[in-house]
């Protein structure tokens, strides 16, 4: 079963919205009249040569009358649009100018160790699992109101480093994603994915309860048997464990066959309450940003302003307005004069 999304609420709250949806009501009055003036007008010369244009029988006047009432809806709702764009002040949507309390907190654990420079991830299965790991986490910003969040980045091999936090370039995360060589910064070992997520909290743990998501890429290689941390409230379960890596089919690296642990991460994330995706074919699915965007972004940021009808009423307006014709002509009047040979 298919489920709709909420209908959406009109935020009436600012004085310059209910100024603008008045004005434009009375504007979209003043044209219903005038509009209804003039259909009435059309619709008497078009009764009177009706026989001509429909045939003796008038069989499709009805249909004018119709198109009549859909013409003055049509300019009533693209006037009523127009008045409340053109009296709203132009919105402008820069970084700069949202509040403190409206950014949320991303927090990327990246496993950079030698494992990640294996070939064997994206859907031919020839990309690096670092490569691969980049291409979610940009995928996923631009589904998602990446203006609206501070990221945070720390890298994992042997040990935890953060390398950025609280930034909201997205450039300085894509050089890092892609052209920062982070794994040389670290001694050699196994991979302490546990250290990450350690340092991810301690990072976190200043933050409002709720207003952080934490997401860690990583192929799970080699992950300790003990030491799992503890989330701070500001994270609580808002984690993503994303693995990447074949699954299935191993390759042998320093010794070991190295493949992505695909039942560790599972449980790794279900012991942190979060959630656990293999991202090393598929990218993230909407349901699964869908969930990590709504835990993070404000309340009311789906909200529909006076803005957004009013784009609504000009595009259905003239849609109507202007394909009104063509659909007219389509149907015809259904009546062809001229003389027909009688049939024997």
């Amino acid at each position: 079963m298919v489920s709709l999304p909420p209908i959406p609420k009109l935020d009436a709250t600012s004085a310059d919205g209910l100024n603008a949806v008045a004005l434009a009501f009375a504007a979209a009055g003043v044209v219903v009249i005038v509009a209804v003036a003039a259909e009435l007008l059309h619709f008497t010369r078009v009764l009177r040569v009706a026989p001509l244009a429909f045939g003796p029988g008038r069989a499709r006047v009805g249909v004018a009358a119709v198109a009549a009432v859909f013409r003055v809806l049509a300019l009533a709702a693209a006037v009523w649009g127009l008045t409340v764009l053109l009296v709203l002040p132009p919105a402008a949507h820069r970084a700069g100018e949202i509040k403190d309390s409206e950014y949320r907190h991303l927090v990327l654990v990246l496993d950079i160790s030698r494992s990640m420079e294996v070939e064997d991830a994206g859907p031919g299965g020839k990309q690096k699992r670092s490569e691969r790991a980049a291409d979610l986490i940009q995928s996923f910003f631009e589904r998602v109101q990446a203006e609206r969040y501070k990221t945070t980045v720390v890298a994992v091999a042997s040990e935890a480093k953060p390398v950025v936090q609280d930034t909201t370039d997205r450039e300085v995360v894509r050089n890092i994603l892609t052209e920062l060589p982070m794994r040389h910064a670290f001694k050699p070992g196994d991979t302490n994915i546990f250290a990450g997520l350690e340092e991810a909290a301690k990072l976190a743990k200043p933050w409002p309860p709720g207003s952080a998501v934490l997401m860690m890429v990583t192929d799970g290689d080699t992950v300790p048997t003990t030491g799992m941390p503890k989330m701070p409230p500001s994270i609580g379960s808002n984690v993503v464990m994303i693995g990447v890596g074949n699954p299935t089919v191993g390759k042998s690296l320093g010794g070991h066959t190295t493949r992505q642990d695909v039942s560790t991460l599972r449980q790794v994330a279900a012991r942190l309450n979060g959630a656990y995706h293999d991202g090393n074919e598929k990218q993230l699915t909407t349901e699964l940003v869908s969930k990590i965007d709504e835990r993070a972004k404000p309340k009311g940021g789906d909200r529909w302003t006076a803005r957004e009808y009013a784009l609504l009423c000009v595009g259905a307006g003239a849609a109507v307005f202007g394909l009104l014709p063509l659909a007219l002509g389509l149907i015809g009047t259904g009546w062809e004069p001229g003389h027909r040979p009688r049939a024997e």
